[in-house]
């Protein structure tokens, strides 16, 4: 019998919610992450995602065994030890971990202080780091993930950026640490090949979320245009397929990432970003 279980920070909203209802659609049992202060969000996207699971002919309790809210800093080593473990207990053996929280900064690289430096790297890095080796050592005392949960192999996915392979100017810090996912991500697939745990990373482009209304609302300010006319402009002038990307479009990618078909792939960081083109 399968037993698929996954953790997804970040994901009370945005990118990472629409990461989360694929999960439970491919049937996937899943927590919803996201930081303390955010608890309400937490709550309420555990009851769409119990409401969207249900099944008419099914009980209440089966939907709610599928799907829970802890809140964790993943900043926090321990607070990740303590997520990873409550979401085992109540779920079931982890088979897929998803660091995808993170941070956005529009700043002028002179501009950068060394608080922002590590308050980017801290989430986007660190965080990413805590996720990835927690979820490893879970997996590693779980055994073979064939005999304890019906995969071939566990999972662990991080968040990167379009910047991780070419940065933006005045996404400098937070190119930097999208570069640094995508080193972190190659090295723990190969440390983790022997031990059947597969690590790749997700590559989103220009996707319209309230990071980027926070990254257009930057850019505004510096180049001198409204709410809003920075991401159509950056859409309309580098997107080959003409629209803004959708949470959705990467909650696809992922559905692949952690699906039987990509059991063989590994160390990669996959863009999904409508095929931008860089000018």
């Amino acid at each position: 019998m399968v037993q698929r279980t996954a953790i997804v920070t970040g994901s009370a909203r945005g990118i990472g919610k629409a990461i989360a209802l694929r999960l439970v659609q491919d049937g996937y049992s899943v927590c919803i992450n996201d930081i303390p202060s955010s608890q309400d969000a937490i709550d309420a996207t555990v009851n769409e995602l119990r409401t969207a699971v249900r099944q008419p002919d099914q009980p209440a309790e089966i939907a709610l065994s599928r799907v829970i809210g802890v809140a964790a800093d993943v900043t926090s080593s321990t607070q990740v030890e303590r997520l990873v473990k409550e979401t085992v207990e109540k779920l079931g053996p982890l088979t897929l971990m998803v660091a995808n929280a993170g941070i956005a900064q529009v700043k002028p690289l002179l501009a950068v202080t060394e608080e922002d430096i590590d308050s980017v790297l801290s989430v986007n890095v660190k965080g990413v780091f805590n996720c990835y080796t927690q979820a490893a050592r879970q997996m590693i005392a779980q055994g073979n993930p064939t005999e304890v949960a019906g995969v071939g192999v566990y999972k662990i996915l991080g968040a990167a950026s379009i910047v991780s392979h070419k940065p933006f100017p005045t996404l400098g810090m937070y190119s930097a640490s999208k570069w640094a996912v995508r080193g972190l991500t190659q090295a723990m697939a190969m440390e983790m090949a022997p031990n059947k745990i597969t690590v790749n990373a997700y590559a989103p482009g220009i996707v319209d979320t309230a990071m980027w209304e926070q990254i257009d609302d930057g850019l505004g300010a510096l180049e001198g245009r409204g709410k809003g006319e920075s991401l159509k402009l950056y859409s309309d002038r580098f997107i080959a397929l003409g629209r803004t990307s959708r949470p959705e479009d990467v909650a696809g990618l992922v559905g692949f990432l952690s699906g039987p078909d990509s059991d063989y792939v590994t160390g990669q960081t996959m863009l999904v970003d409508g095929g931008v083109i860089f000018t």
